[in-house]
Parts: C-alpha cells; sequence; structure tokens
C-alpha cells in the first residue's frame, strides 16, 4: 500500500496527502508521515508545489482531529470502549494517561513528538469534555510542527528520501529536547517563585 501511495502522489498531490493526514487523525494506520516526506521532494523537484501539500495536510490534519474529538465527544465513554481491542487498548491506555497528566500539552505533544497516540488522544480528549477551544488550539499548533518538520524536510532533501526521513527524525528530537528544556525551565521558575 506504501509503495502505491508513494507512486500517487505526483498524480494525485494534494488531495491524496489530505487524505492520507485525515485518516491518520481519526487512527487509520497509514503511512502519513512519509508520504509529507515524498510530497515534499516532489515539491522540491517542481512537480508539486509546496505550499499546496503543507495546506493540504494541514486541513487532513486538523479535519480528522476535529471528527475524532468530536465522535468521541458525541460517542463518550461507551464508543471509546468499543474501540479499545487488542493493541488499540494500549495505545488509549497511554493516550488517557498522557491527557490526564498533562492537558492540552500532551495533544500538542502527540501531533509530533508522539504521533502514534494521537488519535487516541483526540478520543480521549472528546469522551472526557475536554474544552473544545484549547484542545484545538493545541492540536493546531501541535500539527503546524508536524507538517512543517515533513513537509520541509522532504522539500529540503528533494528526491533523497532516505535524508529526509533522518532530518525529519533529528529535528524532532531537537524540538523535544526544547520543549522539555522550557518546561524544566517554567518549573525551576515556579519553584524559585514558591520560595520568596
Amino acid at each position: 500500500m506504501t509503495d502505491w501511495m508513494l507512486s500517487a502522489v505526483p498524480t494525485y498531490g494534494p488531495w491524496l496527502v489530505a487524505l492520507v493526514t485525515f485518516l491518520s487523525c481519526v487512527g487509520v494506520p497509514v503511512p502519513a508521515s512519509m508520504l509529507m516526506l515524498a510530497a515534499g521532494g516532489f515539491a522540491a523537484a517542481g512537480d508539486l508545489e509546496v505550499w499546496q501539500v503543507a495546506f493540504a495536510a494541514l486541513l487532513g490534519a486538523g479535519v480528522g482531529d476535529q471528527t475524532a474529538y468530536w465522535a468521541a465527544r458525541k460517542g463518550g465513554a461507551p464508543l471509546v470502549d468499543r474501540i479499545a481491542t487488542g493493541a488499540r487498548e494500549q495505545l488509549l491506555d497511554r493516550a488517557r494517561a498522557q491527557v490526564a497528566a498533562r492537558g492540552t500539552l500532551a495533544v500538542f505533544l502527540t501531533r509530533w513528538l508522539i504521533s502514534p497516540l494521537a488519535p487516541y488522544a483526540n478520543l480521549i480528549a472528546g469522551a472526557s469534555r475536554m474544552r473544545w477551544l484549547p484542545f484545538a488550539s493545541a492540536a493546531v499548533a501541535g500539527e503546524l510542527v508536524w507538517v512543517g518538520v515533513y513537509v520541509g524536510a522532504g522539500y529540503t532533501f528533494g528526491d533523497n528520501l532516505e535524508a529526509a526521513t533522518e532530518f525529519a527524525g533529528s529535528i524532532v528530537g531537537f524540538l523535544a529536547a526544547g520543549a522539555i528544556a522550557a518546561a524544566l525551565g517554567w518549573w525551576l521558575w515556579h519553584l524559585a517563585k514558591r520560595g520568596e
């Protein structure tokens, strides 16, 4: 399936990118990150427009996030329980723990840092009735990072998909280190304020 999708990128371009990122965000196991890398590479070669690829990826991801959130908000815990079978049960448990501990920060981080949890974080946020505006803001911010890193890496490295994959992994690692440093700094600042 991955080979077919990659070969279809020049033909279907942004439409395929939007569809695949949508499916990814509602929990269908599709290679969305790999497809964004490839689409970025095709944009670098002049076969696609990079802004259209990035916009399509953001649109698909945003609609997917909202679809999962609202489905779980309407269906509640019974819907989540029906989905919780096999490996999905473990992912839902991990997403539940992340959302319970970190709230909207978990939504933001699951878009790009711990992305296998993203669709499940959407469901948990909806079922737990997380307020929509904080959820949507965190989801969009996270999707901007995800799309920017993968489409940008594909565009930067053109036809070298292996180098683009390594670069995207390095950028995600760098961003994760920055997020951890910022969180640690924030925590230390609050500790110092309490001590005054």
